[in-house]
């Protein structure tokens, strides 16, 4: 299991002070859609002159027509990151195309698709899906799976499920993460690193825990403990 940093703050001087003081660690990097929209590709390079070594989980979750979706995943190739996602709510017909599009590469990133997020209570999930989160989930990443990614993201608590019906080298990624108990803020299903690694989950994404503590580097220790 490895450890992904949030780089959410509100400001990019901000994240980059955080990765600074985390910047010998072996860790992900997530770049989510308002720090990209924000500072763009500039920041993925200024993470990397950082250190070269850090590995960037680009979190925009496409979601768009099949050719729109496939066109901004090959955008994404020359951007340089590790991973990026999508919806599985798109379809499997479009998460075939993106994956088709990138098959003209010698190498990827790592694709990962979204299944339910987080932030999801059951009734919410079901007023819009009409399903529950643990069955669609699994659905979602047999679609993922049938069409060639790499996994998915969902909850700890969906994670053993998927591993069944998919196989276990099929990742998953679960947001949501506290792992001393924090505050879960505006996420509902959050679980902490001991119930994550009982769930198989191979990457775990933590924010608040660690750019909210007075000393970053030192929960980022303790949690790669912990893993």
């Amino acid at each position: 299991m490895e450890l992904c940093v949030a780089l959410d703050l509100p400001t990019k001087e901000e994240n980059l002070a955080l990765i600074e003081k985390i910047k010998d660690y072996d860790v992900w990097l997530k770049v989510g859609l308002r720090t990209y929209i924000r500072d763009g590709e500039d920041f993925l390079k200024a993470i990397k002159q950082i250190n070269p070594d850090f590995k960037i989980f680009l979190d925009l979750k496409l979601y768009d027509i099949p050719n729109t979706m496939a066109d901004a995943a090959e955008s994404i190739m020359g951007l340089g990151v590790d991973m990026f996602n999508v919806h599985a709510s798109a379809g499997k017909r479009a998460m075939h195309t993106v994956m088709e599009r990138l098959s003209r590469y010698d190498s990827r990133p790592i694709v990962l698709a979204v299944t339910a997020l987080t932030s999801f209570s059951e009734e919410e999930f079901q007023d819009v899906y009409e399903n529950k989160i643990a069955s669609k989930a699994d659905q979602f990443a047999k679609d993922a799976m049938d069409s060639g990614l790499d996994g998915v993201v969902c909850s700890a608590y969906e994670s053993n499920s998927i591993k069944n019906i998919t196989s276990k080298e099929f990742m998953t990624l679960t947001p949501g993460i506290r792992p001393f108990g924090e505050d879960s803020g505006d996420q509902k299903r959050v679980a902490d690193v001991a119930f994550a690694k009982e769930a198989l989950v191979d990457f775990i994404v933590v924010g608040r825990p660690i750019y909210n503590a007075e000393n970053p580097s030192e929960v980022v220790e303790k949690i790669l403990k912990q893993l």
